[in-house]
């Protein structure tokens, strides 16, 4: 028996084929979650919940919750904004609490269910109501990022160490397959919701609602087929430790520089990659002046095409390594950029093969991410050591968006917006770049891949 094989039973990993079982399982959790990242919050909830927040607003275009005045305008980027503090402050708890206890699929099934019941009850968002349908943003939004650090942390006991980066691409095609068939399944009923009898409002709850019960109904296959793993002996009480813990993960990982070396990397370059998506619709929008249809369509884009993306770099990972593929697909990154600056206005055909270029580098570089981290994590310490992976991914992914905005600020041009995200990639890619990967799975007591 080789040394993987030794460490993998060591720590509870499951032998073929019940580890097979478990992988196709895992795959589900993207499958279910996904339509909300991809309908609810990049198509739909941002423009219906703006518009009920305008609804409820004085003669100034202002709402009052609390007292406070806020611009109707700003109240989804608050809740966004809102949903990212609560997740940084619950992911220690959780993530604590599956270490110490050996049980993440209960507060996996609580994450997930939570975050799709408020998605489900998006549909009751009508009218002047934006306190609620804010509530319910930050509840889902919030929900979501704590099942991804505990649904990511199932990887290393599910998939050997050689087959990481294969297993993590097909969850991330999984993904962007669900996202891609309700997309289209909404889309019909959004263009075509008068000959359903249905006013717009009804059509947009419809589809924010749907994505809930998606959510929830596919959960139920990974909650059947994963299994929890004996957590070590000893320790305190989970969730009463739970900073604490923050505190001590920390703390190790100052002992696994290397590791906290490549979440430093991660952290500069996927926050470009998230505000290249968030803002890609503005750009298309003020600067392109390309209209509402244009832009979905090329969401659906991005979706079927990172199916293939995220496959396709998988491959390019088993032969080059993941690490010399996430470098390739950052200079990748950079020329989608540098074309954006360049793009005619008013003409979606490029628009179209902007957002595929997108698609084929983004599933990819995000998966091949997750199961590069994998090998970095301590065993024993997946829960933990991912929700630090999640709070990098969405606690700090407010610095993309600032550079964006500052940019525009000061030069009055989306162009120039859109460019100064370069800085995020061409870091990313040297910190990266400088990361001894091999020897820093070694350092985290980890068999070393042949190659990674």
């Amino acid at each position: 028996m080789s040394d993987a094989e030794t460490a993998d039973r060591a720590a509870g990993a499951a032998e073929p084929p019940d580890r097979r079982r478990e992988q196709r399982g895992w795959y589900f959790y993207d499958f279910a979650c996904s339509v909300y990242s991809t309908s609810v919050l990049t198509v739909f909830i941002g423009p219906y919940l703006t518009s009920v927040a305008k609804a409820a607003a004085d003669a100034e275009g202002f709402v009052h919750p609390l007292g406070v005045p806020i611009r109707a305008g700003s109240v989804f980027a608050y809740a966004v904004s809102a949903s990212v503090v609560l997740a940084v402050l619950v992911m220690p708890l959780t993530g604590a609490a599956a270490d110490r206890t050996g049980r993440k699929k209960p507060l996996l099934a609580a994450a997930a269910y939570l975050g799709a019941a408020a998605t489900a009850g998006m549909f009751f968002l009508d009218g002047d109501r934006y306190l609620l349908g804010a509530f319910l943003l930050i509840v889902a939004n919030a929900s979501l990022t704590v099942s991804m650090a505990l649904y990511n942390a199932y990887l290393p006991q599910i998939a050997a160490p050689e087959e990481r980066d294969a297993v993590s691409s097909r969850g991330w095609a999984f993904g962007y397959t669900s996202g891609a068939l309700v997309l289209v399944l909404d889309l019909v009923l959004y263009t075509g919701h008068e000959s359903f009898g249905l006013t717009e409002s009804e059509a947009v709850r419809i589809c924010l609602a749907s994505a809930g019960l998606w959510w929830g109904a596919f959960t139920l296959v990974p909650l059947r087929r994963l299994r929890d793993r004996r957590a070590a002996p000893g320790g305190e009480g989970a969730v009463g430790s739970g900073w604490r813990q923050l505190t001590a993960t920390l703390r190790d990982m100052r002992r696994h520089p290397l590791t906290l070396s490549f979440l430093l990397a991660y952290l500069v370059y996927n926050d470009g990659v998230q505000t290249v998506i968030s803002q890609a619709s503005v750009y298309g929008s003020e600067e392109l002046g390309l209209d509402q249809t244009t832009l979905i369509t090329a969401v659906l884009l991005v979706q079927v095409l990172a199916v293939a993306g995220a496959l396709g770099m998988g491959r390019l990972a088993r032969v080059h390594g993941a690490k010399r593929t996430i470098l390739g697909s950052l200079a990748v990154w950079t020329l989608i950029l540098a074309a954006g600056y360049f793009l005619p206005a008013g003409e979606p055909v490029w628009f179209f093969a902007l957002a595929a270029a997108i698609g084929l580098v983004l599933g990819g570089s995000q998966a091949l991410s997750r199961s590069l981290f994998s090998h970095l994590v301590p065993r024993g310490k997946e829960a933990e050591y991912f929700s630090a992976y999640e709070m990098s991914d969405r606690g700090l992914s407010w610095l993309g968006p600032l550079v964006f905005g500052l940019a525009y600020q000061l030069t009055g041009s989306y162009r120039d917006a859109i460019i100064s995200l370069v800085i995020f990639f061409a870091l990313g890619f040297v910190l990266l770049a400088r990361v001894p990967v091999r020897k820093a799975v070694a350092a985290a007591g980890n068999p070393v891949p042949d190659r990674i």
